[in-house]
């Protein structure tokens, strides 16, 4: 699989699987993504998209109700 032209990197608040669970679905139901991870452990989320914009992951991730305390896009810290 080729690379995607953006990597996001979100730190966001998750406390259980549920937490993640519930990024999680958002981030499944999200159209143009190339792929993404969430990691529990490291209460992290990777997204690599060709198309999507920084913000609208952001808005995506918001709407769970789980804080986001830093996020980078492409290497560029942005603000949550």
């Amino acid at each position: 699989m080729a690379e995607a032209a953006h990597h996001y990197k979100f730190d966001i608040t998750m406390t259980c699987s549920g937490c993640s669970g519930a990024v999680e679905r958002v981030l499944k139901k999200a159209e143009g993504l190339s792929s993404y991870k969430v990691d529990l452990e490291t209460q992290s989320a990777d997204v690599y998209t060709d198309t999507v914009p920084y913000e609208t992951i952001l808005e995506k991730i918001k709407k769970t109700g789980k804080t986001v305390k830093g996020a980078e896009a492409d290497g560029t810290i942005m603000s949550v």
